[in-house]
């Protein structure tokens, strides 16, 4: 397998698939996907089933026929690294999505515009993982700690999780309570209702902010938490920066779709947060034993294809006893 080199540090380099032909191809991608979104939702509307099933399987057959290129042209290490990867920031973004249905919940966003708000969250998405990338291939091309930094963090995420989840924490928006509203309505005026797809208006000759405005706010902020998450766990996965940021854009593309779709599932998967939590808990203990392995070299690693079999195991799992435990409750409550 040839491999071209990524030069992040004028003393340290990274492997990986990633040539300058190939990122500019796959970010060129990215961006038209998402232009041509913006485009479709730009006039407000509430897609049919059909259609969101249609755009679902769309993007997941996108990241299915881009692994089998890389498994074909690169061999077999990049595409199970990329599959492995992908289905990591797959089931985090399930996550992303309930926080999102939340907060057009919250915000009262009528269902015509759930659309141009959940593509506002996937760009900005894209941008501050794109960022967190870079930052963390730097940080583990020169910080020897920076997978111990990594996998404590999942760790961390992973207990509080479990924490939240056995204290029946119910997840939860207080909007007034949002620093990013707040900040925002501090220094610009909020109209009373929504206005469209327009984030401001103009009203008795000043500027007002649109409710649109408010989630958009929100809805980045969750971005950037996500984000703290998600990076490190797919850097669990794979070093290479070209293939975190491939595996956490094919992810993000068909949230669109995807929430229409599942919307009225995701209720459903009780057990979600359970099986984030333990996947997270892997991948967390995966880059401590890589860091241990670097200074101990007797310490044993976990192959890549049994992180991959550990997050289908998980994932089926939790979504089995999700849909067992539901449906066991509303043949209780109908009897």
């Amino acid at each position: 397998m040839s491999l071209a080199v990524s030069h992040f540090a004028t003393s340290t380099t990274i492997e990986t698939v990633g040539t300058p032909g190939l990122w500019a191809l796959t970010i060129l991608g990215v961006t038209g996907l998402l232009v041509l979104d913006f485009a479709l939702t730009r006039r407000p509307r509430d897609p049919s089933m059909r259609e969101a099933l249609g755009w679902t399987i769309f993007y997941i057959a996108l990241p299915v026929a881009f692994g089998v290129y890389l498994w074909a042209s690169m061999g077999s290490t990049p595409g199970v690294e990329f599959f492995t990867g992908y289905l990591l920031e797959k089931s985090l973004s399930v996550d992303n999505l309930f926080i999102f249905m939340l907060l057009l919940s919250a915000f009262a966003v009528p269902a015509a515009l759930a659309q141009r708000v959940l593509l506002y969250g996937i760009a900005g998405a894209l941008v501050l993982r794109g960022i967190f990338i870079a930052l963390g291939a730097t940080a583990l091309a020169t910080l020897d700690w920076a997978f111990l930094l990594f996998g404590m963090i999942l760790l961390v995420t992973a207990v509080k999780l479990i924490v939240d989840a056995l204290g029946g924490q119910e997840a939860d928006v207080d909007v007034n309570s949002m620093k990013s509203v707040r900040l925002l309505r501090r220094f610009m005026p909020v109209t009373d209702d929504y206005r469209g797809t327009r984030l401001t208006v103009v009203e008795k000759g000043r500027r007002a902010l649109t409710p649109l405005a408010l989630v958009v706010a929100a809805v980045m902020i969750t971005d950037l938490v996500f984000a703290v998450d998600s990076v490190p766990a797919v850097y669990g996965v794979t070093g290479d920066p070209f293939l975190v940021f491939a595996t956490n854009a094919f992810a993000l593309l068909g949230l669109r779709a995807l929430y229409f779709v599942l919307h009225a599932a995701l209720s459903r998967l009780v057990h979600l947060v359970y099986g984030l939590a333990i996947i997270l808990a892997f991948i967390g203990v995966k880059l401590v034993l890589h860091w241990a392995h670097d200074v101990w070299t007797a310490v044993p690693t976990i192959p890549t294809l049994a992180s991959l079999g550990v997050i289908v195991v998980v994932l089926a799992t939790v979504t089995a006893t999700s849909l067992w435990t539901t449906r066991s409750a509303e043949v209780s409550v109908a009897n």
